[in-house]
């Protein structure tokens, strides 16, 4: 059995990570989170792109020695369009996001351009940045060809570079921050088409090239610029450098996307394998938050509509059960095609009936009468499930129970009598309001499918069942309100034959045979007028 401690994190994480909060909280509480991370993730990777790209052209890329003049507008200009881009980005993007997402800060359901408009914000984030970028890369390459022209190249290409992996970075994490509304997004559009655009697939080989294959074409550039040979002074040790740091740069940031992408993978997929976990010991009511458009996306739907049909089918499963009994259920399922007919099997009948039913029911309203039929059905079907028995029908204000079919019960008429005993004690403290009478027979009866293909019903039929019938309308008037066949108490073991006295001989209707009966012993013994075959020196369990 899986630990539950292992599965706790995931469902305080609904979104693969503490830091995005939980699926309900406040639309405030979403706003503020939202806001604050969107706004870390671009200043951050803004002011780390821009140093990175500083540090690469100055002292890494093999070009001309930086002139005065130069030195003085790089000074007056990166600083001063780092600091308009980060404001410009930072506030930009955010005020663009969250106009985007009002619907989502407003504790309503967005309509299906919101929806669009929403689950393409990580896009439309990485688009603005990718402009700032290259409005960059013009601005930062014309002002080298006016300054110093042969330093354009290089500058041009590595702000291109740097501008690319520093957007691809940003879309993951922007997808990252944006999972809560993309969960309210997809809650009530369960994905079930593959999504347009890249997939994850696609993704994966996108990320690759952006994140490692853009900074070895940049590696590939320096190695281009020292053959060209700017300058007499590129040494063995200055490309060695130069190698060395394009390479850092490409294992670092190639393996943050790496991790980023990997993430984006990975959380959709252990929440599902978390989920899977909680299905597969019984817990039907675990849903998934989706927070992915991609295929991802069509695995977490996919999962919340399986446990949905699986809630359907153990809904159907138990009102089956609750109509036909929980053994027939499980006996069929394990069956599988059912097919019309039965088996012959002894078992062990009960049949109880309420008396003056019909007079209490003229007398009082209906909810009282429901009210008071429903303490009587609930009697009798305890006593019956406490002694596995079946309930196989209710006719009206009576109750057939079975005792040894479908499932073998190997004291079946012990259980039977037993299940008689208790009821009659309980109906007599719990439902005073009406009497009842309860008969027991045993014997072989046809246990099995009746009816036609497309309908029918679980039954047993025979004898036995006749009997019981025959044995529930005289025990109307017999001690006790209980009136079984000999042959049951015969059939019992000791412990429960002990509980009963033989009684007169009945010949039952339909029959030429009398038929051996017995009562409670208790019953007898406090009213022996009421037994006319009452001896008080017999055997209690003088039926046997």
């Amino acid at each position: 059995m899986h630990p539950r401690s292992r599965r706790a994190p995931r469902r305080s994480a609904p979104f693969g990570a503490r830091i995005l909060g939980r699926a309900d909280q406040s639309a405030r509480a979403l706003r503020v989170r939202v806001q604050l991370l969107l706004t870390l993730t671009l200043v951050t990777t803004n002011v780390i792109g821009a140093v990175l790209v500083f540090v690469i052209s100055y002292f890494v890329v093999p070009a001309p020695t930086a002139t005065a003049a130069t030195l003085v507008s790089l000074a007056i200009g990166v600083p001063s369009y780092v600091l308009v881009a980060v404001l410009v980005g930072a506030v930009t993007g955010t005020r663009l996001s969250l106009r985007a997402l009002r619907w989502a800060t407003s504790e309503r359901d967005p309509d299906d351009e919101e929806r669009r408009v929403a689950l393409r914000v990580p896009l439309r984030l990485t688009q603005m940045q990718a402009a700032l970028w290259l409005g960059a890369t013009v601005t930062f390459t014309t002002l080298a060809v006016v300054v110093q022209p042969e330093r354009a190249l290089s500058t041009g290409l590595t702000i291109l570079i740097a501008g690319v992996v520093i957007c691809v970075i940003s879309f993951l994490l922007a997808e990252f921050v944006l999972r809560p509304v993309a969960a309210r997004a997809l809650a009530d559009t369960p994905v079930v088409q593959r999504p347009r655009g890249a997939g994850v697939g696609d993704r994966m080989v996108i990320f690759w090239l952006l994140g490692t294959g853009a900074p070895v074409i940049g590696l590939g550039v320096a190695a281009l610029l020292t053959l060209v040979d700017y300058s007499d002074d590129v040494t063995r040790t200055r490309l060695a450098v130069i190698t060395l740091v394009v390479c850092g740069v490409v294992l670092v940031f190639g393996l943050f996307i790496t991790v980023l992408n990997a993430r984006a993978v990975v959380a959709p997929v252990l929440s599902v394998h978390e989920a899977l976990l909680d299905v597969e010991q019984g817990d039907l009511d675990r849903d998934l938050v989706v927070f992915d458009g991609t295929e991802l996306g069509l695995l977490q739907s996919g999962f919340n509509r399986m446990v949905g049909g699986l809630r359907d089918r153990e809904h159907l499963r138990d009102l089956f059960g609750r109509h036909v009994g929980r053994e027939v259920a499980e006996a069929a399922a394990s069956i599988g095609d059912i097919e019309l007919g039965g088996e012959t099997r002894e078992v062990s009948v009960l049949f109880v009936d309420l008396v003056g039913s019909t007079t209490y029911a003229t007398e009082h309203d209906p909810a009282q009468v429901v009210e008071v039929l429903n303490r009587f059905f609930g009697v009798v079907v305890d006593e019956v499930d406490q002694r596995k028995g079946l309930v196989n029908k209710f006719i009206g204000d009576a109750v057939l129970a079975v005792f040894g079919a479908p499932v073998d019960l190997p004291d079946h008429a012990g259980a039977a009598l037993g299940a008689a005993r208790a009821m009659a004690r309980r109906l007599a403290q719990e439902v005073p309001e009406v009497g009842a009478g309860i008969g027991v027979a045993t014997g072989d009866a046809v246990a099995g499918n009746v009816g036609h293909q497309q309908r029918f019903e679980y039954t047993v039929i025979g004898d036995a069942v006749n009997s019981a019938a025959r044995l529930t309308d005289l025990a109307k008037e017999a001690p006790g309100g209980v009136l079984v066949a000999a042959a049951s108490v015969e059939s019992a073991g000791e412990e429960e034959a002990a509980h009963w006295r033989a009684h007169e001989e009945v010949t039952l209707r339909g029959r030429d045979a009398p038929t051996a009966t017995a009562v409670l012993a208790d019953a007898v013994a406090a009213d022996p007028s009421a037994d006319p075959s009452a001896d008080p020196a017999a055997d209690p369990a003088g039926a046997r």
